[in-house]
């Protein structure tokens, strides 16, 4: 009997063996490699040589019907394919982009496919649906599993309130927290990008693209093990008006299930980007390659471009014979200033319609859009309105309609402070609208860019950023340095950031103050500058008063001149939390910008890329006293040596900015 018992246990198992199967994907350059292992449940892992980037991870999606992609899942067939091409890409960091892959799709008998990339600089992976039903999904597991407990960079969610459910609506707007992946709270979600270091100066970092009809994702350290795992917020079922000036809606209850989806469904790229130093995750393309293609096939209307605002400085204006505020004297003097300067745009923020109505449709007596819009089209100026959440989504047709035929040409959105399906489905509603109407957007209050930027390009800009806004409320303990030698290689990896800098009134770690009415920035002058070509912003602000731009003629030649988007870029050097360096050239003239945290620093930079030719350069820099007064620099105009090695010094906060042009 116990013979018999033996030969029957074997022969059971042998089905099980015959259905463990690998299928490995290779990077191009052949250097990464992707695992996938179908078993009862189905795992990855991902591999640079001998070294194991993530230890095998279970993923997997659960549908309402009892069905879980992933588990007992039958193996149908695999194919491969390898993908070439240019993407053109007009309103971006560079002018287009390569897309070079390696790709493998598993068709599996549950009517589900599985799709993993392999780039040089990353993998990604998605679900697809093959089913000819709608379907609901309950879940889905996303693991990244670690062989050792790595430090990592995460934004947790800004409040932290219990239980985890009520975390799911925030601004997607923190500092980071540097930490052991033991060490993480097991209570608080983070939202991506995130970074985990490892060995030998590798970075990974966790993103999604391509996240339509579909909820984003956070992750948690629920266990205190070297593992991260998804949460994606379940579909609003019973909301109300409130928040913000009555312009939010705020989820009371949520369903038991994170996403309706239509058939053939495409589910988000989960992507894990590879960098072998840290300034090639300042310099990264995949959210936007892996992003469904333009959908707009006349963008010859979408302008970006620099835009004079007054929200920050508070309608910080002197010397004038009107009282500032929410006006038209107050607005027509902004757009005075931005036509003596080039500036494409101003914007009226929050104040123009009538508070606590969210109706965009009531304007405040004080204001006359009409005349507006005239006087400013007569300074080749364009006006871009501010609109809460609400007010916006309650009636978007009408509201694009009315204010395009109006002769406004954007809305910055704001409060959405959501990335459940029923947002993320707005999101791409108001992207469509708005270009039915030739409108751009600026999504604020908002979750990061997943891509909607390639697929709507009128999608010019996206807040989920801790910006300079920040520094109105904020006291000496948040640190905004740092944060600004931190974020680009996180953060702007998914996309632009409306962070909203160039402040003229500019504080050390000793005189920083917070003061909403004459706000300052943390860090020099040259900062501030620099910021304008370190971050990625299409659609740029200045955030200071026409008053305090006028006072420094130099400084605001170089902000309003700058472009705001690129034919190429170049990431030269950084490392997280301490500087960066990042040059950007449009039509044959190179910005450089650098960065440092509160660490006075010397860099020698490497300006090869400018090839051939005699170069020169205006250098703005950190002044000798920048120390001490953060408002001190100096310009200088040199030629670029042959060598094209060039020494900058930055003082503690402090930033240099270079333009570059042939001579």
């Amino acid at each position: 009997m116990k013979t018999l018992f033996l030969i029957t246990a074997l022969l059971c198992a042998i089905p099980n063996l015959f259905a463990q199967k690998e299928y490995r994907l290779d990077s191009p350059d052949g250097k990464l490699t992707v695992t996938v292992r179908i078993d009862n449940q189905i795992t990855y892992s991902l591999t640079e040589g001998n070294q194991t980037l993530v230890a095998p991870s279970p993923i997997s999606v659960q549908l309402a019907d009892g069905t879980t992609w992933g588990s007992g899942s039958r193996l149908k067939n695999v194919s491969n394919r390898k993908g070439n091409e240019v993407i053109p890409s007009p309103f971006y960091k560079r002018s287009e982009i390569k897309d070079i892959y390696n790709e493998m799709t598993l068709n599996f008998r549950e009517r589900f496919s599985l799709i993993f990339r392999m780039y040089d600089e990353g993998m990604a992976y998605r679900f697809v649906s093959n089913g000819s039903k709608p379907f609901k999904v309950t879940n889905e597991e996303t693991a990244f599993n670690f062989e050792k407990d790595y430090k990592t960079f995460v934004p947790y969610v800004k409040d932290g309130k219990q239980p985890i459910e009520t975390q799911f609506s925030n601004s997607f707007e923190n500092t980071y927290t540097h930490v052991a992946l033991s060490g993480l709270n097991p209570q608080r979600l983070m939202f991506t990008p995130i970074v985990i270091e490892q060995d030998n100066g590798r970075k990974l970092c966790i993103a999604e693209s391509d996240v339509e009809n579909y909820p984003g994702m956070f992750l948690i350290n629920r266990d205190g093990k070297n593992s991260l795992t998804s949460v994606l917020a379940p579909f609003p079922k019973e909301k109300k008006q409130g928040g913000h000036n009555e312009l939010q809606i705020l989820v009371k209850e949520r369903e038991d299930y994170i996403a309706s989806c239509q058939p053939k469904a495409k589910l988000p790229w989960r992507i894990i980007v590879v960098a072998r130093n840290d300034k090639e995750l300042a310099d990264n393309d995949m959210v936007y390659k892996l992003a469904t293609p333009s959908r707009i096939k006349d963008i010859s209307w979408i302008r970006p471009g620099k835009v004079a605002w007054e929200w920050w400085n508070h309608w910080g204006i002197q010397n004038v014979d009107f009282k500032a505020g929410v006006n038209n004297e107050t607005y027509m003097h902004y757009i005075d200033f931005a036509s003596r300067h080039g500036i494409e745009y101003v914007i009226l923020d929050e104040g123009w319609a009538v508070n606590l109505q969210a109706d965009l449709f009531q304007v405040v007596p004080e204001i006359d859009l009409k005349k507006l819009v005239a006087y400013a089209k007569q300074k080749n100026v364009d006006l871009i309105l501010w609109a809460g959440y609400y007010a916006f989504a309650r009636d978007i047709e009408r509201v694009c309609k009315h204010y395009s035929e109006l002769g406004i040409k954007g809305f910055k959105i704001d409060f959405m402070d959501r990335d459940d399906q029923e947002m993320v489905d707005f999101h791409y509603q108001a992207a469509e609208i708005a270009a039915k109407y030739k409108l751009l957007v600026d999504f604020h209050g908002t979750y990061k860019p997943t891509g909607l930027n390639r697929t709507y390009p009128n999608v010019i800009n996206y807040e989920a950023v801790h910006g300079l806004e920040q520094m109105k409320w904020s006291d000496i303990r948040t640190d905004q340095v740092t944060y600004d030698v931190t974020m680009p290689f996180i953060r702007m990896l998914a996309g632009p950031i409306d962070y909203t800098q160039g402040a003229m009134r500019n504080a050390t770690k000793r005189c920083y103050a917070a003061c909403n009415d004459a706000p300052m920035s943390q860090g020099t002058r040259c900062r501030q500058l620099a910021e304008y070509v370190v971050f990625e912003s299409p659609l740029n602000m200045l955030c200071d008063s026409p008053t305090n731009y006028d006072r420094e003629e130099e400084c605001t030649d170089f902000i309003a001149t700058i472009p705001t988007v690129w034919d190429q870029t170049v990431a030269m050097n950084g490392e997280i939390g301490k500087y960066i360096t990042m040059a950007r050239q449009k039509e044959g003239v190179w910005y450089v910008g650098s960065l440092t945290n509160w660490d006075a620093r010397t860099l020698e930079l490497d300006l090869s890329f400018l090839g051939a030719g005699e170069w020169k350069a205006e250098i703005y820099s950190d002044g000798i006293n920048a120390n001490r007064l953060a408002t001190d620099y100096k310009k200088t105009v040199i030629d670029i040596p042959a060598s094209r090695k060039l020494t900058i010094n930055m003082a503690q906060g402090g930033g240099c900015a270079l333009k570059i042009s042939k001579r």
